[in-house]
């Protein structure tokens, strides 16, 4: 299925290299004349449109970027619950008139000591477990509100695929509009000469014809702009000699595929997998996890610590740094404030605050997303139904003009009668492919809002 094409096209990204537009959108180019680079025009599908985007866009590429930045706040995180290892050194010098004597000892004017020392912080009210959940949670976070991002840029990329898709085949039924009514004023124009019908009839045909051009017109400018967002959204650079119409190549096409969801089916699966919830969820854990960390002030932090330190002697001749001490020193130590100025309790109750607040932003959320889906299925419904109630239309239409040129050739019908028909036709077409557009589209934007297609971010 090409749906299931997709999903392993994405998946596969941590696979093999294959060559892309990435590796040529900087070649150079030569001359005011140079052709387009093969690249541009190579043929595209939508996978690899989706494949390109992960690889190029600039909103995606600067989503890793935050999720590789978010390791360090990992790190900054268990650094409470890791042991540090300190290394000292010192020289000092002091002027002699400013020692002290005693008697016959006299202290020197220079001095120097160092040392190492390992401190671990074994007990500090619950913070070192928090430390590592919190980072867990944060990894966690990081990777969801990446998985977010990539969906909705995958998905803008998708529909910006289909809107190409659907300016083109705009541009056909426009300019099969325009061929038919050019085909109508030449029949006008000849039975006027042959004097069989009135002047009016060529003036009505030359009104419709150009009446006919502007949507032309139109759908030929919403092409290019639609190629122009395409191709941004893939983080191409253009080469300076495309100037006005970007040569393309879909290779896919606006389609119909059946597909089947149950409501309830897709509200109770969105809740469970879409990444931004998943992200909030790990954020109400991280607010949780700082109420830990607020009443660990009303605990005690018992730390342990064990060394090696060097050190001149105090009392030696002024300029004799030789005569050192040195030897291993070990120990605990414990600290506990027996009042702060109520600083932990006024912690504690930010904590708590702020933790209600990511709770009820979950819910709320929750409530949001399950909309979203709502919406979404009725939107996909809409499109179902709109694109059902066109299959036979334009085939209808074909045969309404059709007769309608035929009763007009035998003098039973007039030219408003064809020209109607025709008028009919265009519109029967552009309702058809609109509809076939927006059946893609809705159907992309409701596993969106299901959050199907999830994707990690690619192997480094």
């Amino acid at each position: 299925m090409k749906r299931l094409a997709l999903l392993l096209a994405l998946t596969l990204l941590a696979g093999p290299a294959v060559r892309t537009p990435a590796q040529t959108t900087n070649a150079p180019v030569t001359g005011t004349n140079a052709p387009n680079p093969g690249w541009l025009a190579e043929p595209l599908s939508l996978a690899d449109a989706l494949n390109i985007a992960i690889r190029q866009n600039a909103v995606i590429l600067n989503a890793g970027s935050d999720l590789e930045a978010t390791q360090g706040l990992i790190v900054q995180t268990r650094a409470v619950a890791l042991p540090t290892l300190q290394a000292t050194g010192k020289y000092q010098y002091t002027q002699p008139n400013a020692i002290e004597n005693f008697g016959f000892q006299q202290q020197a004017d220079q001095n120097w000591n160092s040392g190492i020392q390992l401190v671990q912080n074994i007990y500090t009210g619950g913070t070192l477990r928090a430390a590592f959940k919190a980072a867990r949670a944060e990894k966690a976070q990081a990777l969801a509100n990446y998985q977010a991002t990539l969906a909705d840029t995958l998905l803008s990329v998708e529909i910006a695929y289909y809107d190409v898709l659907l300016a083109a085949q705009q541009i056909t039924v426009n300019e099969a509009s325009v061929k038919l009514l050019e085909k109508e004023l030449a029949d006008q124009q000849s039975r006027y000469n042959a004097g069989t019908v009135p002047h009016f009839n060529v003036l009505q045909a030359e009104v419709a014809l150009a009446n006919a051009r502007p949507p032309l017109i139109q759908a030929r400018s919403t092409y290019r702009n639609n190629k122009n967002t395409l191709s941004n959204l893939l983080g191409y650079n253009l080469p300076k000699q495309v100037v006005d119409d970007i040569p393309l190549n879909l290779t896919d096409n606006l389609d119909d595929h059946p597909y089947s969801v149950d409501l309830q089916d897709a509200v109770q699966k969105a809740l469970g997998q879409r990444p931004e919830l998943q992200a909030l969820r790990q954020s109400a854990e991280l607010q949780k996890l700082n109420i830990v960390d607020a009443k660990a002030g009303y605990q005690p932090t018992v730390s342990i610590f064990a060394g090696y330190t060097w050190k001149s002697a105090q009392f030696t001749p002024p300029t004799d740094l030789t005569h050192d001490f040195d030897g291993w020193n070990a120990g605990g130590q414990v600290t506990w404030n027996i009042f702060d100025g109520m600083l932990t309790q006024g912690k504690i109750t930010q904590a708590k605050a702020q933790y209600q607040k990511a709770q009820t932003t979950l819910e709320d959320e929750g409530r949001t997303i399950e909309l979203e889906v709502r919406t979404a299925y009725s939107d996909f419904i809409e499109a179902v139904e709109t694109l059902d109630s066109q299959n036979k239309v334009v085939e209808v239409a074909e045969e309404a003009l059709r007769e309608a040129r035929a009763r007009s050739a035998a003098g039973s019908g007039t030219q408003l009668d064809v020209l109607n028909a025709e008028t009919s036709l265009t519109q029967s077409r552009t309702t058809q492919i609109q509809a076939l557009h927006d059946y893609d589209t809705a159907r992309a934007r409701l596993e969106r809002a299901i959050g199907n297609h999830l994707i990690n971010p690619p192997a480094k």
